[in-house]
């Protein structure tokens, strides 16, 4: 009997396309380069799935856009662009995906040209820190992209109210925007998007995500706007959002789709606010109000209370003590993440209270928890669970925990 011996050369280009599609991007087109079959596997769609091409835009390229399309490559990431973005539009005409962050010298003319039609298969368009970017150019974005689902404006500091109108009359189907750091939104513009001036536009009643990091002109008038009008919101964002305050937690406090709420840095939230949440029909699975520091050990008990289904809790540099740990830690059975770094009233006590009854615990942040010692430190590493423990700039994972 003669065996045959078996040589990757002599494998279906379809068992090749399947090996290559498991390679990271860069050696996906380096073994485009080995040889003629090689070339023709690697170029099958299959390997290529969910790929975001990287592309600098400085030249002319022919032969750029027919092999993305080749490989059926419909995400595109532009890390530099010197060359008018209707090159890409035109060459990509099924375009899904088009990240354009960071690129400071779009205008609202360079968009203008390459959104002159319906692109209706671009579902994410990422136009972060563009900031010549105006409403303009959101006016052009919500009568020619009306599939969008997904907008990212962080940064953009010339957006105003009127933008968020725009964006409230062409794109229904939006579900998730990024509003970070666009100073001059307020409340107005929140109620456009929640379909409040239904004269004027629609509004985004699909939104499921919302990020209003750091728009420092939204009130509690913005939350009752979200309340009534954006019903299935599951994340919402309001970190660094200092018109916020505990009366406007009263609005979200029934929202029953919502699952993740930012708080961090909210200087207004303080333990009435989380009353106000625990006593809702809210179904949280996290909650970040670090950095308020008029969070106290009360607001533990409400949490243990109306909102002990959290998986995830941060109370970064907030004023609670072992006492607050001891209220909550006995209704939190399902807590896998809590953060409490900075927390300088938590001793060794508190550790053995969460090493007792928080046994789910994957991953916990203790930095700059000054009054900790190695015996507390021990009793958390017994976490039948713990991944991740967090004790300063570097952080003790699973094979470091402390014996």
């Amino acid at each position: 009997m003669f065996e045959m011996e078996t040589h990757i050369s002599g494998l279906f280009p379809e068992i090749l396309a399947m090996i290559f599609s498991y390679l990271d991007v860069r050696d996906k087109g380096r073994v485009a380069q080995v040889c003629a079959a090689w070339r023709d596997a690697s170029y099958h769609k299959s390997v290529w799935r969910g790929v975001e091409a990287k592309l600098h835009l400085r030249r002319a390229n022919p032969s750029l856009f027919p092999s993305l399309h080749t490989r059926g490559i419909k995400k595109v990431q532009i890390l530099s662009l010197r060359r008018s973005l209707s090159y890409v539009i035109q060459g990509m005409p099924n375009i899904e995906s088009l990240n354009l962050c960071g690129c400071f010298n779009l205008t609202d003319n360079g968009l203008g040209h390459a959104f002159v039609q319906d692109i209706p298969s671009l579902r994410i368009l990422n136009l972060s820190l563009c900031k010549p970017i105006t409403d303009s150019s959101l006016g052009r974005i919500a009568q020619y992209l009306k599939n969008l689902e997904v907008l990212e404006l962080g940064g953009l500091s010339n957006i105003t109210n009127t933008g968020l109108l725009l964006i409230a009359w062409g794109l229904h189907k939006l579900k998730s925007l990024n509003l970070r750091s666009c100073r001059h939104v307020s409340d107005v513009g929140i109620g456009h998007l929640a379909g409040m001036t239904r004269s004027a536009a629609e509004g985004c009643l699909s939104l499921e995500q919302l990020t209003l990091q750091d728009c420092q002109k939204l009130t509690d008038l913005s939350l009752k706007h979200v309340s009534k009008g954006l019903a299935n919101l599951k994340v919402l964002n309001l970190s660094f959002c200092g018109g916020i305050s505990d009366a406007g937690m009263i609005h979200l406090s029934n929202m029953t789709h919502l699952w993740s709420l930012n708080l961090r840095s909210c200087d207004n939230i303080s333990d009435t606010g989380i009353m106000h949440l625990a006593m809702g029909s809210l179904q949280l699975s996290g909650l970040d109000v670090s950095f308020c520091d008029k969070i106290g050990d009360q607001s533990l008990a409400y949490i243990a209370q109306g909102l002990y289904q959290l998986k995830s809790l941060s109370l970064c540099s907030c004023h609670i003590s072992d006492d607050g740990i001891n209220r909550m830690v006995r209704q939190m059975h399902e807590l896998k993440t809590l953060n409490i770094g900075q927390c300088v009233r938590i001793t060794d006590k508190g550790l053995e209270l969460i090493a007792d009854h928080l046994t789910q615990l994957t991953g916990i942040d203790l930095y700059g928890c000054t009054k900790i010692t190695k015996r507390g430190l021990e009793r958390i590493t017994q976490l039948p669970c713990l991944k991740v423990l967090n004790l300063g700039l570097w952080q003790m994972t699973e094979s470091e925990k402390v014996r």
